[in-house]
């Protein structure tokens, strides 16, 4: 699968503000969850199409997600700050962030997928 490769971190700075707007137009419609709690329960009742996981999230946290996803079937890519995901969520800082809806985790994946 192509979104395998997003085992490797994206730091493209450009592309990383698109796929952060576009998780913004994904929270604003109601399609994300954010937080480790909530995206983890998302992912085991397979609501999540995408998850992603901040670059500056703990070990513990990366490992979780990358299992539990690969576990689920769920693409999963480790990008961007705890800053960037919590304001394009709208909230202060977030570690995780899934996205429900399947367009739009099409077109995040399409964004990151693209660029390597």
């Amino acid at each position: 699968k192509s979104w395998e490769k997003s085992m490797s971190e994206i730091s493209n700075e450009a592309l990383l503000n698109k796929v952060f707007s576009m998780a913004g137009l994904a929270t604003r419609a109601g399609k994300t969850v954010a937080g480790e709690f909530s995206v983890e329960k998302a992912v085991k009742m397979k609501k999540a199409k995408l998850v992603i996981v901040s670059e500056d999230a703990s070990a513990n946290t990366k490992k979780l997600f990358m299992n539990k996803c690969k576990f689920y079937n769920i693409p999963v890519f480790i990008c961007g700050s705890r800053e960037q995901l919590g304001k394009s969520t709208g909230n202060k800082e977030r570690a995780s962030i899934a996205v429900l809806d399947e367009s739009f985790s099409k077109s995040i994946i399409k964004m990151l997928t693209q660029s390597n």
